[in-house]
């Protein structure tokens, strides 16, 4: 039994690294895909994890293989597709670390996982299941996805659903709407950033749009709403939790940040559970996901690029000097 599963998407950010001596930009190649980057930030905090999905028989793939497989997730699930390449996305970060990407996706390999190649056995037996919507965009993958929260709910574990919404790999957004809904008919546990929240709700107050959410959509046992650099809420039964961001400066760029926030959730679940939660956990759940976050913003790429739970801990303690002295 791992105690996460994760289906989705593998693939290689380019993020920008300069120009060379003649002016021409360089790019750094960065393993990367949010569903992975969530199990490596688990794997830093003690969990075990595997990675269901489907690469490229190509260069790009094999990295991305070697890496998580260095992070500590499992990868004996991982496809290799001798058609289709590896995912590309290259990725412009602004001066506020926001980003933009473009997708090298027509196909990719990602999208080409079908349902007879899941590992049914391992997903009933994860204590949770995660997944976005990289894996919604196309009739193939789609299936497949569907089937593997299907076999995860029948055998009792968690469903985790983070949208993580890229409007340019979608043939229309209201094809991405309806699959967005599928995810949160379907999870115990959302992570929805506020431009996604918008998106599904019509709102910008996040209190309201987590309201209609969880109406809409009652098997949402935990909604975390993350805000960017004004920090992220949490709403659980009749609790409402809010705890600013961690802004110490030094952002270089913001991918892997929210990947990184829903990995410390789904740890704070596995150790707690959905039952019973208190205000206080809840906020001390934020606290850190929101610290693990910031550190991530620090550094370039993000699969490797997690921290280690004790750095997140020790800037928590930090934090907490400084505001008392």
């Amino acid at each position: 039994m791992f105690d996460v599963i994760a289906l989705g998407e593998l693939l290689v950010d380019f993020t920008g690294s300069g120009a060379s001596a003649q002016g021409n930009p360089m790019f750094e190649a960065n393993p990367g895909g949010a569903p992975c980057n969530v199990l490596a930030m688990l794997k830093k905090l003690g969990r075990s994890c595997a990675f269901v999905g489907k690469v490229g028989d190509d260069l790009f793939g094999r990295m991305l293989h070697d890496a998580a497989e260095v992070a500590g997730i499992c990868m004996d699930y991982l496809v290799f597709d001798r058609e289709a390449r590896t995912t590309l996305a290259f990725v412009k970060t602004f001066g506020n670390g926001d980003r933009d990407f473009s997708f090298y996706r027509n196909p990719g390999a990602d999208m080409m996982l079908r349902e007879e190649e899941l590992p049914l056995d391992g997903i009933a037996g994860s204590r949770i299941f995660h997944f976005g919507t990289l894996s919604m965009t196309h009739e193939g993958v789609r299936q497949a996805t569907v089937k593997a929260v299907e076999r995860a709910r029948a055998g009792g574990a968690v469903i985790s659903f983070d949208p993580n919404l890229r409007p340019p790999l979608w043939d229309s957004l209201d094809n991405a709407k309806r699959q967005i809904a599928y995810g949160l008919s379907q999870c115990d546990v959302l992570k929805i950033a506020d431009n996604e929240l918008e998106f599904m709700t019509g709102e910008r107050d996040f209190d309201r749009g987590a309201a209609i959410l969880r109406e809409r959509f009652p098997n949402i046992r935990l909604c975390n709403v993350t805000a960017g650099a004004e920090g992220s809420y949490s709403y659980y039964e009749d609790k409402r939790v809010f705890v600013p961001a961690c802004k110490l400066g030094g952002v270089i760029e913001t991918t892997g940040a929210g990947d990184t926030f829903c990995a410390c959730v789904l740890d704070f679940v596995l150790e707690h559970g959905l039952d019973g939660l208190s205000r206080d956990g809840l906020a001390a759940m934020l606290r850190f996901a929101n610290t693990a976050a910031y550190l991530v913003t620090t550094r370039k790429g993000a699969l490797r690029s997690m921290p280690e739970a004790d750095e997140v801990r020790r800037l928590m303690a930090r934090r907490t000097e400084e505001a008392e002295e």
